[in-house]
């Protein structure tokens, strides 16, 4: 596949009170044209951080990368003509109609009225805007903020296109409804490039992902490559008597054959075993033998979040707040 994003050891820092701050440390990836890539990562992890220099809205420190064949540091007014980028805040302007946002968006790139009003026409149909094109966007839901953010973001047919958390604050429905149209920018040969703390999001999206944390990359790969390292069921058991009672469990049951690998995080104890339907009875049978109480037990195969826990110790909590990163 023909790479349109390329970065080698990209390395940020910032100035804090306490020294300097290493945001992204040595993130080097390859982004193929027409692909939804993502990074995945807890907030603070330095993936808007990275997105931001990409964008040209941040210097880069060391390092280089490439967006649509072009030197981010050298040439960053041309990378800024043929990207689009929508931010975690939108960028809309309250006051003004959808229409006139998307018009002005597309004139302050240089096309043509003729040209934008009717490219505009497109993408308000294709996003579902049309009914309320000609509303302020004050009046705006969250889901129809967000759906107006994008067709911004490509109003001027970007052959990149950069989302920041594109579904943070949205309801269930608004995302999958999200979901649906950044599909259809992939359809259409758009390169889509996203940050997100959301595991179902990097799993239902994206062709390729990178899970990054403390700035790194700490693994690479598609969702469905990236979970199979993770081998067999992942079993998650939550103790009554807090988290000495899962240590407690976990010494018990990392002794079972069928147990491959046992973390325990708070009062949470998840093994990794061969084969969940046959070990899950023994492991019970284990755990009433020893007299430890059980809040509950979930059996299923390995997420995104198991994959995050393998390589960093800990879980990547689905769904937490989002926010811009501090320092990263």
């Amino acid at each position: 596949m023909e790479p349109i994003i390329t970065t080698t050891d990209l390395r940020k820092s910032f100035r804090s009170k306490r020294g300097p701050v290493e945001a992204v440390r040595g993130v080097s990836i390859v982004v193929g044209r027409g692909e939804i890539f993502g990074f995945l990562g807890p907030n603070g992890a330095g993936k808007t951080t990275t997105l931001r220099m990409l964008t040209t809205l941040l210097p880069i420190d060391s390092g280089s990368a490439t967006v649509a064949g072009l030197d981010v540091g050298r040439a960053p007014k041309e990378v800024r003509a043929r990207i689009g980028y929508v931010s975690q805040l939108g960028g809309a302007d309250e006051l003004a109609t959808g229409r006139e946002n998307l018009v002005l968006q597309g004139r302050l790139y240089g096309d043509s009225l003729a040209t934008v009003t009717a490219r505009a026409e497109r993408l308000m149909a294709a996003l579902d805007l049309t009914d309320f094109a000609d509303r302020k966007v004050r009046t705006y839901s969250g889901g129809q903020r967000r759906r107006l953010d994008i067709a911004m973001g490509i109003v001027h047919e970007p052959e990149v296109l950069f989302l920041d958390e594109p579904s943070t604050g949205l309801d269930p429905q608004n995302r999958a409804n999200l979901w649906v149209q950044i599909e259809a920018l992939r359809a259409r040969g758009t390169t889509v490039f996203l940050t997100t703390h959301y595991l179902e999001e990097a799993d239902v999206l994206c062709d390729r992902l990178v899970i990054m944390d403390h700035g790194e990359i700490v693994a690479e790969g598609t969702p469905r490559d990236l979970k199979r390292e993770v081998a067999g069921d992942a079993v998650v058991i939550v103790v009554h008597g807090g988290h000495e009672a899962a240590q407690r469990a976990g010494r018990i049951l990392e002794r079972e054959p069928s147990v491959r690998e046992a973390t325990v995080e708070d009062d949470v104890l998840r093994l990794y075993v061969e084969d969940g339907g046959t070990a899950l009875p023994i492991l019970l049978r284990l755990l009433d033998a020893e007299r430890i109480e059980l809040r509950t037990i979930n059996l299923s195969e390995p997420t995104l979040d198991d994959v995050f826990l393998r390589q960093t110790g800990r879980s990547l909590r689905d769904g937490g707040p989002a926010g811009t990163e501090a320092a990263a």
